[in-house]
Parts: C-alpha cells; structure tokens; sequence
C-alpha cells in the first residue's frame, strides 16, 4: 500500500525564523552529532528493529528487479516471526484504543519507519472494519506480520497461462486464481509475496484493531513503472463460456480482477513513527 507522506517542513521553516535560530540551530546539530556517534557505540545494532533494517539492505542491495534468493527470503523471514509490537513501540493497551466510528468509514493510521530506493518498513494500524482495498505490488517482493489483533487477507495471483477459450466478458477483467482468503490472528507466521506468485494482490480487512509491519522491497516508484493499482474482484461463475470445464475446482479458485480507481472511502492518516529509531550506519 503507497501513501505519500508530508510533514516537518512547515516546523523547519517557523524554527529557521526564530531570532538566534541560526546560532541555536548550529548548537542543537553539534549536540545531535556527538549524540548520534555515542548511539552507534553502545546500541550499534542491539534492538529488532535495527537488525530487521540491517537484514533489509543486504538482501534489497540489488536495487529494483531483483528478487531475493530463498537463503535471504528466509533470513527476513525468521527476523519478522520473532518481531513482537513492543519492537516498534506498540503495545496491546494501545491498540485496544483504536476504535472505528459508529458510522461512516473507520480510518488507517500509516508510519513510515524507514524508506529508501531499494526497500521500505512501514506500520498500519486499521481499527475494526478498516479495509486495505484489493491492490497490486508490481515487481516488487512483500513481507506482512501480523503484530497484533485480527484480521482477513485475500490474495490472488494472475492466471497463467490463460486457457484458450477464456473469452472475458470486457476488456477490463482478467482471470486470477484465489491465492489465500483466510482469517489471521497474532501471532502468526510472515506471509510473503513476489513479484508473480504468493499473492501479488491483496486486501486486508480488519476484524479487530490490529497492526501490520511491512516490508516492501523495492518500493512503489512511479518513475520506475511500479506504481499501485487498485481492483474489484467479481465471481468467475458469473460470467459464461470460461475455463471453468477445463480446471477442478475452478469455481472457487477463480476470479476476475477489474480495474478500478482508489476508493474516495479509503481513508488514510499519515504520522511520524516514534518507536525505536534505525541508525543507517
């Protein structure tokens, strides 16, 4: 899920115009300097969180296109089994806060804990009812934990190759084939997805307040052709003359994807990550 986030430079331009800020302003980044290089002495890499992004940027070192080898797929795996939300500063006490509104529709709560060119960890948190909307990850490879709560996740993967006499109904649809439509309760294993199988497109929805941490590698990049696109699943069974003959079970293994513009009812708050900071050393 891609949401651009804004904020701090409004703060950076009211301190700047601040009498003495230049003077005051040289004083705070001495101090941070010397704060930043007593860190890397006694916390180099001692939190989860920390060895979470120290695994990211050697398995993500290739840059875009680049898939990861099993051996680093499982590295990252095992990394974010172990994960617990006090990691990144959540605790269940916190999470119960959440509530969705009685009416209307409830709000995703997003942070971004670090973000590069070659990958990025990210938080969500959907309060009860909060829906991810079925979307894409073009080349890219997706990490998800579950840290805390509940929540139902349906997958699917394109179909291919297509069978011949798949005759879709509109120009728009494709068949896909159901990957996963389950409900998930932390803690869990990971679930991981590539660039064309393990569910490349995806929805959340939230069954109670719960928070995922998610690792995107390479990041969504207009500029480099993965940009996300949103789809509505539609019932293959409603559309005649498919493959359905051809594939056991494909009335419920298959679907058609169309797609549509993002939801105006998704609703998305971005804030800044306060949980334990990364040192990019």
């Amino acid at each position: 899920m891609k949401v651009e986030a804004r904020y701090g430079e409004e703060e950076e331009e009211r301190l700047e115009k601040r009498p003495g800020a230049k003077r005051n302003g040289e004083r705070l980044l001495r101090k941070r300097g010397c704060s930043r290089r007593t860190r890397r002495r006694v916390q180099p890499a001692s939190s989860a969180i920390q060895r979470l992004f120290l695994a990211c940027k050697t398995v993500f070192k290739g840059g875009s296109g680049t898939v990861p080898e099993p051996a680093d797929v499982e590295m990252l795996h095992l990394l974010l089994d172990k994960m617990k939300p006090e990691d990144i500063g959540l605790s269940t006490d916190m999470l119960l806060r959440v509530r969705s509104p009685p009416k209307g529709t409830p709000r995703i709560t997003y942070a971004v804990i670090y973000k590069c060119d070659n990958f990025s960890i990210c938080i969500f948190i959907l309060p009860p009812r909060a829906v991810i909307p079925l979307h894409n990850h073009p080349g890219m490879t997706v990490f998800s934990k579950l840290l805390l709560g509940s929540m139902h996740i349906k997958s699917y993967d394109w179909l291919d190759p297509v069978p011949i006499d798949n005759s879709a109904p509109s120009a728009k649809l494709r068949a896909a084939k159901l990957v996963m439509d389950s409900d998930f309760t932390s803690p869990c294993d990971t679930s991981i997805l590539y660039p064309t199988t393990g569910g490349n497109i995806h929805t959340f929805t939230a069954i109670t307040p719960c928070a995922i941490l998610d690792v995107q590698g390479p990041p969504y990049s207009k500029e480099e052709d993965r940009d996300i696109t949103y789809y509505q699943d539609l019932p293959y069974l409603k559309y005649p003359n498919g493959v359905l003959d051809q594939i056991e079970g494909a009335d419920q293994c298959l679907g058609w994807l169309e797609e549509v513009d993002m939801s105006k009812d998704l609703k998305m708050d971005v804030v800044p990550y306060l949980g334990p900071q990364v040192i990019d050393v």
